[in-house]
């Protein structure tokens, strides 16, 4: 097939039976649920680019592997085209929803993969790389989406996985067998789980000798007997359910905690078994390549922000105002110094052994740094542009009340000539793109934590030669 349409992929999900809870509840329609439809239609959008002639260039290459189109989504970089595409690709996702279009994570989980894999075979043989291949073969031959199981529950933070009282708060190995492995366990913060065919699951951290068990990675449909996505709350969730007030066409994302119990994973699913010293390179090598795609999909929803605030200056009648057009400026800046440090962070990379090409990990880290806090600062302007009914205006079926709804029509004109109803769906979207909780907390914690960010900076950067230009300029070095 190669490139599936929309209506395909949605199909596709029909034809899935996942293990689903929520609110407490077993769900049995997924695709028709409204609180998980709308982060099924952001996963969508990437198969709708696919389609339109302006982007299509774009969104689809052709594949060595399959010798057939395929969406980039499934295609690890061979280039630093490929590099520059990714960022590209998720910007203007980023404008088109609004929100977390959910397929980027995994993207990165693929191309990590295509790197480790081959460097575990290299050093002891196994046939991890020959595996993956095949499974990316399926993947681009079928255009599934891939969701990205990185991150552990954790328990006790201050103990190792080895260490943890109760060992499955690290998912982890718990029988191997001559036809496969079980694995048992917790992935949380699971972005699009049930908007993804199948769970690439790897390491959360790096391992020491003795934490064997920890170091697994695979892939499994997402609708694998055992795995059991339990889907958390979102500050939008029952206006979501309610049919009401959401304030964007894609609404918000979910992020569910994702239980393997006791789940059967055959080996030619398997991508690393017990191999420890590459669990921090795999998580590391996904690491950078998230905080690179953050960089393209976050610069793009900056410019969604920007956007409404201008159009609420236009239906307020504040568009010559001056320091409002400072803000503006302000806004864009953020965005395009986002977008320009993801950019560098592709320009800079280079090609790893297994001949696909890897990001400047610093410049990918530096971006997701400035996202976290800046992310913060856009949507601050775009409130004050916006004014003080961002957070409690009056609900759709207010509006829709015979004996109010015309009164609050009458009072909420803005400037001469605006319909109130284009007033009140910009308002709408602003506390949307404003309050969205998932998408919120992910420009700080998506990819890992701030810490975590600085860290790899340090680890990575020749400081070295940094101190050896200051003492030259000093005189005290040669």
């Amino acid at each position: 097939m190669g490139v599936m349409t929309k209506a395909e992929y949605l199909e596709s999900l029909r034809r899935m039976h996942p293990t689903v809870y929520m609110f407490g509840e077993r769900m049995d329609n997924v695709v028709d649920n409204p609180r998980l439809r709308a982060g099924i239609e952001a996963t969508g959008a990437t198969y709708e680019l696919a389609e339109m002639d302006q982007y299509r260039d774009l969104m689809i290459k052709q594949s060595p592997l399959i010798n057939e189109p395929i969406n980039r989504f499934n295609s690890p970089p061979m280039s630093v085209d490929d590099l520059v595409a990714r960022v590209k690709i998720n910007r203007i996702l980023g404008q088109r929803v609004g929100t977390c279009h959910q397929r980027c994570t995994g993207m990165d989980c693929l191309c990590a993969l295509s790197i480790v894999t081959y460097d575990v075979d290299q050093k002891y043989g196994t046939r991890y790389f020959p595996r993956f291949m095949e499974f990316l073969k399926y993947m681009q031959k079928h255009d599934y989406t891939a969701n990205a199981g990185v991150t552990d529950v954790k328990g006790d933070r201050s103990l190792s996985p080895k260490d943890q009282p109760d060992p499955d708060v690290y998912l982890h190995v718990v029988e191997r067998r001559e036809e496969g492995i079980v694995v048992r366990g917790a992935k949380a913060h699971q972005t699009g789980s049930l908007s993804s065919h199948e769970i690439i699951v790897l390491p959360t951290r790096a391992l020491r000798p003795g934490e064997e068990e920890f170091a697994v990675a695979f892939a499994l449909p997402s609708d694998t007997p055992g795995i059991i996505h339990v889907v958390g709350r979102s500050t939008l969730d029952m206006r979501e359910l309610e049919g009401c007030d959401c304030g964007n066409l894609y609404y918000s994302k979910y992020c569910p905690t994702v239980i393997f119990d006791d789940v059967f994973v055959p080996w030619d699913r398997v991508f690393l078994c017990g191999e420890v010293e590459f669990a921090q390179e795999l998580v590391m090598r996904f690491s950078a390549f998230h905080r690179q795609s953050h960089g393209g999909c976050k610069s793009g929803k900056i410019d969604c922000m920007a956007g409404a605030a201008l159009a609420m200056m236009e239906y307020n009648g504040t568009e010559k105002v001056g320091h409002h057009k400072q803000k503006i400026i302000d806004m864009i800046h953020r965005a395009e110094t986002l977008y320009g440090c993801s950019l560098a962070a592709s320009y800079e990379g280079h090609q790893e052994p297994s001949g696909v090409w890897f990001i400047d990990t610093v410049l990918a880290n530096a971006s997701k740094i400035h996202e976290g806090k800046e992310m913060a600062e856009a949507i601050r302007l775009m409130i004050d542009i916006a004014g003080g009914y961002v957070a409690d205006l009056p609900s759709e079926r207010d509006f829709s009340n015979e004996a109010v709804g015309p009164l609050l029509k009458k009072y909420l004109a803005g400037a001469k000539g605006v319909d109130p109803d284009k007033r009140i769906k910009m308002y709408r979207l602003i506390e949307k793109l404003a309050l969205e909780s998932a998408d919120t907390i992910s420009d700080i914690h998506g990819g890992g934590s701030p810490e975590a960010h600085r860290l790899t900076i340090l680890r990575e950067s020749d400081l070295d030669s940094r101190k050896k230009a200051a003492k030259r300029l000093a005189g005290i070095e040669a």
